[in-house]
């Protein structure tokens, strides 16, 4: 554990704005002086200083990449004890100054003149690199050739946007929603899709039969539920044996005023307590977990759910 003295050694390093810009831009992309020079506008000498101390600490490194030498941080090889401060540094701060300096990073790497291509120069960092027709979303389109869905509901399923993403794998696709005027916009969305079909009701009392489907999403409907075991127990009664409910939902936080907003009628949940109601409900739980935290405040957290009906 840090004592007293490596404490205040520690935040008083990190007190000064430019070592933290210096710091956190290293932590995006490992750069050479004279990148950091070109993306920060300082000048060298006091580049120069600020990776001195930063290096005499430990936070960064420096090793040979291609022709320069360039910086990096590397929070493994950090002390066990320091290793969570990286993560509120990294996670937390949000500032327009460090978006224009990673831009600026982003580009300087994209002109880089060396031997080595594109992806020798991104190993290890790919997913947080551009490259054209190269997205989160190219790739989730691809994935989802591999969707074989039967009969599907979609309970909460606003204006259609998911069955307009998975009714070509579906052989029937039902969109579920209280909202008339919801339930209508998805309509008018999906007028040329004949295997996807709408009904108007409550996800705590829904309108079909038992074991009426192969697949049930509740994407973010739990978020406008006062009885979320009872929504759960529902998507579980309507699923056939065999079948599978995906759950994403917020994890429990304290922003109400922030989701007062968007009409949400709690404040969250826990992972514990998704899992108790799905196996409630008589449903075999596969994965539950956190699985992604937004990139902006209040950085609200996503829990993911999937459970098998035996």
């Amino acid at each position: 554990m840090l004592d007293l003295v490596d404490s205040s050694q520690l935040l008083r390093l990190l007190a000064e704005p430019t070592r933290l810009r210096l710091l956190l831009l290293l932590g995006h992309e490992p750069l050479s002086v004279a990148e950091l020079t070109a993306v920060t506008q300082l000048t060298q000498s006091r580049i120069s200083t600020h990776l001195a101390r930063l290096r005499e600490a430990g936070l960064v490194v420096d090793g040979g990449l291609g022709s320069s030498n360039r910086y990096t941080v590397d929070p493994g090889r950090w002390p066990r004890d320091m290793q969570p401060l990286w993560r509120v540094l990294s996670e937390r701060i949000d500032d327009t100054q460090l978006e224009r300096d990673r831009e600026r990073a982003a580009e300087i790497v994209r002109r880089r003149t060396s031997r080595a291509g594109w992806a020798e120069s991104v190993a290890g960092r790919m997913e947080r690199q551009y490259s054209p027709g190269r997205t989160w979303e190219a790739m989730s389109r691809s994935l989802i050739e591999l969707l074989d869905l039967g009969d599907v509901l979609d309970i909460g399923s606003g204006d259609g946007v998911l069955a307009e993403l998975l009714c070509h794998h579906a052989q029937r696709f039902t969109c579920l929603d209280l909202s008339e005027a919801v339930i209508e916009a998805a309509r008018k969305r999906l007028a040329d899709r004949p295997n996807v079909a709408f009904e108007v009701g409550d996800m705590h009392a829904l309108p079909f039969k038992d074991s009426a489907f192969d697949q049930v999403f509740m994407l973010h409907a739990l978020s406008y539920s006062a009885q979320p075991a009872t929504a759960l127990g529902e998507g579980a009664r309507v699923l056939r044996p065999g079948g599978r409910m995906v759950v994403a939902t917020i994890a429990e936080h304290e922003h109400e005023a922030t989701v007062a907003a968007y009409d949400h009628v709690n404040l969250g949940f826990t992972t514990e307590r998704i899992r108790a109601w799905l196996e409630a409900a008589g449903l075999q739980v596969c994965e539950c977990a956190e699985r992604a935290r937004e990139r902006q405040p209040p950085y609200f957290r996503l829990i993911t759910a999937s459970a098998d009906k035996p």
